[in-house]
């Protein structure tokens, strides 16, 4: 298993924020940069694998409510990123979402498996 560790999301990558679409745009590159360059950092690089089992733990920095499907949205840049970096489509993940305790600053933990 492989791992990384990325900042939470900027609140203008969430899906009900209204950005304006430069701000987003902005925000979008950013964080898939950011994906690329932590997973780099890590060690983690082109993978031979058919299928990917993706897990993505949520620590928020508040005790706020937030929705799966939000949380998720808001990641998108940075899977992106990853799939850059892993060369392998996106569209082959089995996408898991759980949510942690909150923590100073929140961050998001993104565990990658090669599925079988």
């Amino acid at each position: 298993m492989m791992a990384l560790d990325l900042p939470w999301p900027d609140r203008d990558l969430h899906p009900n924020a209204r950005p304006h679409w430069a701000a987003k745009a902005r925000a979008a590159k950013k964080a898939r940069q950011e994906a690329s360059w932590a997973a780099k950092a890590v060690g983690i690089g082109p993978l031979e694998a058919s299928a990917l089992t993706v897990t993505a733990i949520f620590f928020p920095p508040d005790k706020r409510r937030r929705d799966r499907d939000g949380m998720l949205s808001s990641i998108k840049s940075y899977l992106d990123g990853l799939s850059d970096v892993l060369c392998v489509d996106d569209s082959l993940w089995d996408i898991r979402l759980r949510r942690e305790d909150p923590r100073p600053l929140g961050n998001v933990r993104i565990e990658i498996e090669v599925a079988e």
